[in-house]
Parts: C-alpha cells; sequence; structure tokens
C-alpha cells in the first residue's frame, strides 16, 4: 500500500510539471509566460545592460536607407555574435515608427506540427522586459481558418521568434506581439496562412517580420553563390517564381548545402501578404553570413539577410502613374531587348539577377510582358506575366530568364546558345473580357480562355505566324493550351478575354 501510495505521488508529481511546462511555466492561460529560453550567453546576453548594449551597437553599425513606408522585414535568427549586425540593418529601418502590432513568422525547427501555431496569449518574457501578446488579433486570426490553431508547444524551445524581441525593444514603444510558428512550407498552408492575416491586417498599424537563416552548411564560395541566387529570386516579388528555382537550386547537389532558406514558408507569406498589403518594392539591406566574423569558419557557413518589403513614396508612384497603353519609342524598346539579353547571359553565367536602374519613367509603369525566344527560327522558350505586378522593367527582366530557364517544354538555354538566339518581347495591355469570339480581331488580339482553375493563352503574333483562321485558332487555344474540349470557347461557361500587344524583336 506504501509503495502504491509513493508511485501515485511520483505520478502526479511528474503530471503536474508537465502540464506547468507545456502551459509556459503558468497555472493558466490567461498569465502565460514565454521564458526567454535562448538569453543564455550563446544565443544573445542575459545580462539586461548587455543585452541593450549589444542589440543598440548593431542598430548603430547599420545604415538606414530612405525608402517608403516598410510593411514587411526578414531578419535572421541566429546567434548574435554571427548575425546580429545583420539584425541590425533590419531593425534600424523601423526606429521610431508607430506600430501596434508586430506579426511575427517563422518555423518550427524542433517540434512536429501541420497547420500553423498561434501564441494567443500572455507575454514572451525576455531579459530587457516583457512583450505582451495581442490576444484580440489572434483571436482573430485563428477564426479565419480550421487549420490555424492556439498552440503553444512549439514556440516553447524555438528560438527563430525569441531572438527577434530585444531588436524589437530597442526601436520601437508601444506594441504587441502576435507570434505564428509553422513547420509546413506547402504553398496550400503558406496561402492559408496569407489569405487569414491579409483578412485580419487590413487597415491596421503593424510590422511582419519573416523570420530565416540563409544557405545551411555548404562552403563559403558556394554559400555566397547560392545566397546570391537567393537574393536575385526574392528580388522578384513572386513566390510561385522563387519557390520552384530554389527548389531547382536544391537539384544541384551542392555538397553539404542542406537549405536555401530554413524559413523558406515564413518568407512566403510575408512576402505574399505585404504585396496584398500595398507593399510594391524590396529592398536587401545587408548580406553576410557565419564566416564573415573575424573567427568564423570557411568550411562549413550559415547565410543571413536583412529585407525590407516597402510601399513605395506616393510621389514616386505619381511619376509613374503614365497610361501602360502608350506605345514605347524605339529607344526604350532597344533597352529593353538589350536588358532581356544581358539579364539572360548573367543569369546563366552566375545565377544572379540583374541589376538595372533607369530614369526612363515609361519603363517604370507596371506592365505586363513575354518574352520568346528563337533559335534559328524555332521557338525556344516563351514565358510572360498577362496580369501587371512589377514595374515593366524588372518584368522584362524575370521573364527573359524564365523563358531561359524554366520554359517546360525546354530544356535550360546555355550560355553558348545565346549567340544563335534572337529576343522577342510583346508588351501587354489589360486583358478585358469579351461576351463571346465575335469581338476578337485576328493578328490584333490576343485571347484569353478560361474555366474553372483551367487557362490558355495566345499572343496576338500566333495568328500571324500560323495562318489560322479564328476558328481553328480558338480550338488549339482551347485544347492545346488550356486543356479544353476544342469546341469549350463556345460554351458560356468559358470565359474569354482579349488584349493587344505591342511587339518588337532585335534586328537580325
Amino acid at each position: 500500500m506504501r509503495q502504491s501510495v509513493k508511485h501515485f505521488i511520483i505520478i502526479f508529481t511528474l503530471y503536474l510539471i508537465s502540464v506547468l511546462f507545456f502551459a509556459c511555466g503558468k497555472a493558466n492561460s490567461e498569465e502565460r509566460v514565454l521564458k526567454a529560453t535562448h538569453a543564455d550567453d550563446m544565443w544573445y546576453p542575459s545580462s539586461p545592460k548587455k543585452l541593450a548594449e549589444t542589440v543598440d551597437t548593431y542598430l548603430d553599425n547599420a545604415k538606414s536607407e530612405s525608402i517608403g513606408k516598410i510593411i514587411a522585414l526578414i531578419s535572421p535568427h541566429a546567434g548574435y555574435k554571427y548575425c546580429g549586425q545583420v539584425m541590425g540593418y533590419a531593425y534600424n529601418q523601423i526606429k521610431g515608427m508607430e506600430i501596434d502590432t508586430v506579426v511575427l513568422v517563422g518555423s518550427s525547427h524542433n517540434y512536429a506540427f501541420s497547420g500553423v501555431a498561434v501564441y494567443d496569449s500572455g507575454v514572451f518574457r525576455n531579459p530587457i522586459g516583457d512583450v505582451e501578446i495581442d490576444s484580440d488579433l489572434a483571436k482573430e486570426l485563428i477564426a479565419q481558418n480550421p487549420a490555424i490553431k492556439s498552440d503553444p508547444r512549439p514556440h516553447i524551445s524555438e528560438h527563430s521568434l525569441e531572438n527577434q524581441i530585444p531588436f524589437l525593444q530597442r526601436t520601437l514603444k508601444n506594441y504587441k506581439i502576435l507570434p505564428i510558428l509553422i513547420q509546413d512550407s506547402s504553398k496550400q498552408n503558406c496561402d492559408i496562412l496569407t489569405s487569414a492575416l491579409v483578412n485580419v491586417l487590413k487597415n491596421k498599424r503593424i510590422l511582419l517580420v519573416a523570420s530565416t537563416d540563409m544557405t545551411h552548411y555548404p562552403v563559403y564560395d558556394e554559400a555566397v553563390k547560392a545566397d546570391k541566387y537567393t537574393i536575385s529570386a526574392l528580388e522578384t516579388m513572386n513566390s510561385s517564381l522563387m519557390r520552384k528555382r530554389l527548389d531547382d537550386y536544391m537539384k544541384r547537389g551542392i555538397n553539404n548545402l542542406h537549405c536555401m532558406l530554413c524559413g523558406d514558408g515564413p518568407v512566403y507569406v510575408v512576402m505574399d501578404t505585404a504585396k496584398r498589403l500595398g507593399a510594391d518594392s524590396v529592398k536587401v539591406l545587408k548580406y553576410a553570413n557565419s564566416g564573415d566574423i573575424p573567427d568564423g569558419l570557411k568550411n562549413r557557413v550559415v547565410g543571413y539577410m536583412a529585407v525590407a518589403f516597402f510601399k513605395s513614396d506616393k510621389s514616386e508612384q505619381k511619376e509613374t502613374s503614365i497610361s501602360m497603353d502608350g506605345a514605347l519609342n524605339k529607344e526604350q524598346q532597344e533597352t529593353l531587348l538589350k536588358l532581356a539579353r544581358n539579364a539572360i547571359e548573367l543569369y546563366l553565367r552566375t545565377g544572379e539577377r540583374i541589376k538595372f536602374e533607369t530614369d526612363d519613367q515609361r519603363l517604370k509603369v507596371k506592365q505586363g510582358a513575354f518574352v520568346t525566344l528563337h533559335k534559328q527560327g524555332d521557338l525556344r522558350g516563351c514565358i510572360g506575366h498577362i496580369i501587371p505586378i512589377e514595374a515593366l522593367c524588372d518584368t522584362v527582366i524575370d521573364m527573359a530568364i524564365a523563358s531561359a530557364t524554366e520554359d517546360p517544354r525546354f530544356r535550360r538555354v546555355t550560355i553558348d546558345e545565346m549567340k544563335d538566339i534572337d529576343i522577342e518581347i510583346s508588351v501587354l495591355s489589360i486583358p478585358r473580357k469579351v461576351k463571346n469570339a465575335d469581338a476578337i480581331e485576328m493578328g490584333k488580339h490576343g485571347v484569353i480562355v478560361s474555366r474553372g482553375m483551367r487557362k490558355g493563352v495566345f499572343l496576338p503574333q500566333v495568328a500571324t505566324e500560323t495562318g489560322w483562321d479564328k476558328v481553328t485558332f480558338l480550338e488549339h487555344l482551347c485544347r492545346d493550351k488550356a486543356g479544353l474540349s476544342k469546341d469549350a470557347w463556345k460554351d458560356p461557361d468559358t470565359t474569354i478575354e482579349i488584349f493587344t500587344a505591342q511587339l518588337f524583336e532585335e534586328e537580325k
């Protein structure tokens, strides 16, 4: 009997300890406190004074960029010894901003779960002080989708969000946080969180922060090359394109390259959410890796970047509000053709996205475009954006690279082929819906047909190049491009849209 009582006491004691642990050290959720488990002088200083001084030094040593309204940041989360200065470049940009809630999005490194885990009440404790959770906003977010749950467990031992707190404490006042973790970085899971965030964050004074490091564990030179590749993909502000490019790079079999981004999902979520909340530009503020510090090893490194997503100043937007249907002159056409070629060649040689600055406001207008490659008269690649999502010059850069490297119908273009490649650019008007095919003028209009998730597009020049009549043109478009029946264009449930294009090509 005495032995049984002893066993009962032991089991009951362990039970109480586990309950207290998973409740983050509190007896009830209203008093939930997440302790600073990484204030251990290895990740960051445990002394309040030393921690504040360390963070302030990183901030003071960081250059501040003159950019528009910041909506989101990307910041690393390693030990401050390695990435603290990079973090300083990110957080120096928000000094003194009036922000009600900072939405922190990170990847769970230690705890497996599905969906989205929100830390929805209480505080995050830190040597500098406690930071309150925005429990009202957390409740709104959780109500958006069953996949988004209140779950403090993944947060308990996680460092990716905790490490951001001291920098927030030294740059902002009177703010709350909303900590969010994901482990599943699939497009489906990221899109669920993105849509929910957009719904609850509209018209609020918020800052989004994606927590991620970059390449893990290749040698220094390979890390720099891979990280530059990631940055060039990030600068497109196109998460689908970025996701594909990073997946493709991982297939190259680089020795000891474990990942391109350990927080890829948070980056996609924050980038897409920021765009839908008004961000139209991105700025890489700082890049470095663990091999850059004085005693850093070069044979096994981790990369770090500081990035801001922002909304351009209204004055700049006003300057670039030229009609997108305005025709490009000969000089502008030649500029874009040269830009497309240079972008492809640089990317094929180095994996880097070309940098391009221009004072020509017409080239800064958001506009859709296709870039088409021909080799000795035969199609070699063609990819484009129909809907305008970025400046025309940036669209041309991204579509030129994609046409050379991502068209699924062709193998990747090689640098040796470029001497035989001719480049053609089609700059598009905004598509408009029409009632039926009678509105289509062959040779003038490009056409989009869509039904449900299926969609196909032909540029205006397809009719001229093939000699097809309208019926044949539409049958091929429906069957070959949209995956519909050849007569789908006759169905009232099929949407038909038309657009025009200004076509120009390199001189032979």
